[in-house]
């Protein structure tokens, strides 16, 4: 007989990588597909990276590495932690991972037991809920919708604090939002958080550079809290480096310890080249990123400007990060051509994919049915392309 475990049986695939599969396999199938589904930049890795990656080949740093890191490279985090957020992370308070999704899964693993309550704000980013899952956490949800610009509030975040919970989770940016908490609203939840006990937070900022609004902000630099907190963090997107695989923590030594116990059980240390490289990108000016923000926040304002012509779609602004999360929920209830009715954003997402043959993501993966998730990591022309599509195959609904 063949049956896998209840773990793997109560984890849900992740949609998002699903949708990118099915638009690949549409693809090849000679559909033209415009895909909106996968948060990835669509830029190349910066040449002087790719230069400090050829150069650590050819110095032969092809040997295993320490578990947490080469210790060139969280001295570079920890400098650049100081540099950039205002956070004092020594080395030995620093695990480098195989990606920033490996350094989250670490520190759940390493935090929650059996049982133990995890707030997760919503909308959230896929792999949260399902990490959770894993550790046989107990996901609670807060919601907040377009009309908060899905960001909760310290009120919210108290009332879903009870005995149990453990672990906050979220992001700011935030995937699939573009949210970003200001330093106020930052605040407000730290002090929220420093009135309980044996209870830690998540904070992802894997989009720190992809930011329209300002400097970023880092929930750590609040002293009340500090001890609290495990800032994520890593290179995929601001540096364009997603393939490399390399994020990291900045945590609590008690903590770090931990996540470097459970990775030397799992994959050991990250790719060597990929930590050679990263010293170099963390090393150079954070203005590096700058053309490529700049790009980002001209598309974001096109997009919504699209949009927000289409007659029942109800946008925000956001302010960071690569995607608009509209809510399209307008639309539930009418007919297609063929005869379906759309009942929610999974058939709206269906819809689009099968109709205008441009794949978004359906908000239900994040927590929020009312909404669906497109990504403008990808060209002007393909943009305005996809966008002109949705807005045809949404005239033929009844």
């Amino acid at each position: 007989m063949e049956e896998v475990s209840k773990r793997i049986q109560n984890l849900s695939e992740s949609q998002t990588i699903a949708m990118a599969q099915r638009s690949r396999e549409l693809k090849a199938e000679g559909k033209d597909i415009i895909s909106l589904s996968l948060g990835e930049p669509d830029f190349n890795t910066p040449d002087f990276i790719k230069e400090a990656a050829k150069k650590a080949i050819d110095e032969n740093y092809t040997k295993y590495t320490p578990v947490p890191g080469y210790l060139e490279l969280r001295e570079a985090i920890s400098k650049k932690f100081k540099r950039d957020n205002g956070l004092d992370y020594k080395t030995d308070q620093i695990v480098v991972s195989t990606g920033a999704k490996q350094s989250l899964a670490n520190v759940v693993l390493s935090l929650v037991n059996p049982g133990d309550e995890v707030i997760i704000p919503s909308p959230y980013w896929v792999s949260y809920l399902e990490l959770v899952k894993l550790a046989e956490g107990i996901p609670v949800i807060v919601e907040s919708g377009i009309e908060q610009d899905f960001k909760i509030n310290a009120e919210q975040l108290k009332r879903a604090i009870t005995p149990r919970t453990k672990l906050m989770i979220f992001s700011s940016p935030c995937n699939p939002s573009g949210s970003i908490f200001s330093k106020a609203e930052l605040k407000e939840l730290a002090n929220v958080i420093a009135a309980k006990e044996d209870f830690y937070v998540i904070s992802d900022e894997i989009y720190e550079h992809i930011n329209f609004v300002g400097k970023h902000e880092s929930i750590a630099q609040f002293d009340n809290i500090y001890n609290q907190v495990i800032t994520v963090n890593g290179v995929s997107k601001g540096f364009s480096m997603t393939g490399w695989r390399l994020g990291y923590i900045g945590a609590p030594k008690w903590i770090a310890d931990a996540c470097s116990k459970i990775q030397g059980q799992f994959t050991s240390g990250t790719n060597s080249i990929t930590q050679r490289a990263v010293i170099t990108a963390l090393e150079a000016d954070p203005s590096v990123t700058n053309e490529m923000n700049k790009a980002f926040k001209e598309r974001r304002d096109l997009v919504l400007k699209m949009l927000n012509e289409i007659p029942g779609i109800e946008t925000n602004e956001p302010e960071g990060a690569f995607y608009v999360f509209p809510n399209i929920s307008s639309y539930f209830g009418k007919q297609t051509t063929s005869g379906g009715t759309i009942k929610d954003a999974t058939d709206f997402s269906m819809y689009l994919l099968n109709e205008a043959q441009v794949a978004v993501v359906t908000g239900e993966a994040f927590g929020n049915p009312n909404c669906i998730r497109l990504s403008y990591a990808t060209s002007n022309d393909q943009l305005i392309k996809a966008i002109n599509r949705i807005a045809d195959a949404l005239q033929q609904l009844k």
